[in-house]
């Protein structure tokens, strides 16, 4: 059972992974708990928004609109790979959806077809909307989808998901019947995946393309101590 993050320890989880965090105001404490539990948690959920522009898509992340209130999630991924965090808590993003799709990513098992609507996943997963017109034409900048991986990937961390597989982390269409997101060139959720199992094979302050570090020369004082082990090991034998 994973009780979700605090907001002061999900903000640390992304910074130290590197992630470019923009705090909106009142984020901590807006969220939709009124309506109902938030947690146990189980994964990061991943949508698009079908807006265009930052600020707008912020906005409307944040506050919600006639038919669907705010916050519709807990973080807005804009094209410039900023994480602008609205919400914390129960959020109106991942809707009904699979209950053989919520064990499947309990066990970290590959996905099944998502093929029913019977279960609350704005109880189990945080999610992440990110700037995009959702028509599949629009691309997905590079800066954009590292920040998805990044975020994904800190969550991921804090909450040591990862260990048997991939799929804590999941797009809305492999959640809810009918859902078509993400989509567009540049980004898949397999990718995605993929890049955030290779994100947690290192610290969380890596990044991709970098080489390990060259190991420095022994001192003298190394070289020294080490050369009395060996004499010290020799003697011991005659």
């Amino acid at each position: 059972m994973a009780a979700p993050l605090s907001a002061a320890a999900a903000l640390a989880a992304l910074r130290a992974e590197g992630v470019r965090v923009v705090e909106v105001d009142g984020w901590r404490t807006r969220n939709r708990n009124h309506k109902g539990a938030w947690g146990p948690v189980h994964g990061v959920m991943i949508h698009h928004t079908v807006t265009r522009g930052a600020k707008a898509t912020v906005d409307i992340c944040r506050d919600g609109h006639s038919s669907l209130p705010g916050p519709l999630c807990h973080g807005v991924i804009t094209k410039d790979g900023q994480v602008h965090l609205v919400g914390w808590g129960r959020a109106n993003h991942a809707g009904m959806g699979d209950d053989d799709v919520l064990q499947a990513i309990i066990a970290e098992k590959a996905l099944p077809p998502d093929n029913e609507a019977n279960t609350d996943g704005n109880r189990h997963f945080y999610g992440f909307e990110c700037e995009n017109l959702g028509d599949g034409k629009d691309p997905w900048p590079a800066a954009q989808v590292e920040a998805i991986v990044r975020a994904s990937a800190a969550l991921s961390r804090a909450h040591d998901w990862g260990k048997e597989g991939d799929t804590s982390i999941i797009g809305h269409a492999e959640w809810q019947p009918g859902k078509v997101d993400p989509r567009g060139p540049g980004i898949t959720m397999a990718d995605v995946r993929k890049r955030v199992a290779e994100r947690l094979k290192h610290a969380a302050s890596w990044s991709p393309g970098e080489k390990p570090p060259t190991p420095k020369p022994p001192t003298t004082e190394e070289r020294i101590s080490a050369l009395e082990k060996r004499v010290t090991a020799l003697e011991k034998r005659n």
